[in-house]
């Protein structure tokens, strides 16, 4: 590591923890003292490290596939070492500057056999005597609206999970220029989706900064596991993010097309039908009908920006294709 590089870094302090769920959290990071964030804009991003973090290795298990699995020293315990990832900034620049703090909505990431993140897990050890992050001092990234929606008259933003991270930046820095008179001529509709409502972060500040006028902004919230609750809220609809946006433009569930293309290769449809049986059908917060969302979202006017679980974004960006709409979505 070069010396410039060392100079990069930086040691911050988290605070103000928020636990939304035993697998999503909240956070903000203050600056090193003495120092400030850099400038940025909504959308980009900033690469984290915690130095105590339960290393991995790659191995190939017996069925010849790929995983990765703890990397134990020689007594057996987990190696412990430094890690890097880079983050999406959900924190708003008039946030940053007013405050000193950027926050960060991250969740606990495990694979296919249970093994934790390795920078996500030491996230949420913090709070037991270590709450230092590192920061690169720099923030990067062109998923923002100058670089992915000029030309646009109207931005429909996609976030599953803690992928609406960036959105939230957008938006909240958005609310705050129309309030000092800059008012965007766009139409910004967001579509956002987690499991269940505890787990829908800044939902109820982004039913607010609708609720205000502002400036032209439709809120469109929904969750794939619907309760009781859920069910009677009528500022919540149901369904994946995926599926809810073809349920919009009036195309069938993305289980469906699979069954489909199963039926259409004469494959075993049981995996197919299966999925099928579990999807929840998709169904859109009772104060908006889908016709005023097909006005907004004039296919011939409008970019679609996504961020979050790559397989949505995949089929996003085939209900994007499909209509002819742009399409952008962040991929580092």
């Amino acid at each position: 590591m070069t010396l410039a590089t060392v100079a990069d870094w930086k040691v911050g302090t988290a605070i103000d923890r928020r636990r939304l769920s035993p697998i999503l959290e909240i956070f903000r990071l203050t600056s090193e003292p003495g120092s400030r964030f850099p400038d940025y804009v909504p959308g980009q991003y900033i690469a984290l490290r915690r130095d105590r973090c339960r290393l991995t290795k790659r191995a190939i298990g017996a069925d010849g596939k790929e995983r990765y699995v703890p990397d134990l020293n020689e007594s057996g315990q987990p190696k412990i070492g430094p890690v890097t990832h880079s983050y999406s900034i959900a924190s708003a620049p008039w946030e940053t500057s007013e405050h000193g703090c950027l926050e960060f909505y991250v969740v606990l990431e495990r694979d296919e056999h249970g093994t934790v993140g390795r920078l996500s897990g030491s996230f949420f050890d913090m709070g037991r005597g270590d709450d230092s992050v590192s920061y690169v001092n720099r923030i990067t990234g062109n998923f923002t609206l100058q670089h992915r929606t000029n030309g646009f008259g109207s931005v429909l933003m996609v976030g599953t999970g803690t992928g609406v991270a960036p959105f939230v930046s957008m938006i909240k820095q958005l609310h705050y220029d129309a309030r000092q008179g800059r008012l965007p001529p766009v139409h910004y509709t967001l579509l956002h989706t987690n499991r269940t409502y505890e787990e829908l972060a800044y939902h109820q500040e982004l039913l607010d900064i609708e609720e205000s006028g502002a400036f032209d902004f439709c809120y469109v919230a929904s969750v794939s596991r619907p309760s009781a609750r859920n069910r009677s809220d009528p500022r919540l609809g149901s369904g994946r993010a995926n599926n809810l946006l073809r349920h919009i433009f009036g195309m069938p569930l993305k289980e469906e097309d699979d069954l489909h293309a199963v039926h259409a290769a004469r494959g075993d449809d049981s995996r197919a039908r299966d999925a099928l049986a579990r999807t929840v059908t998709p169904a859109l917060p009772s104060q908006i009908s889908r016709e005023e969302l097909l006005r907004r979202c004039d296919p011939s006017r409008t970019v679609v920006l996504t961020c979050g679980n790559p397989a949505s974004m995949d089929d996003i960006k085939h209900v994007a294709d499909t209509h002819r709409m742009g399409f952008e979505k962040e991929d580092w």
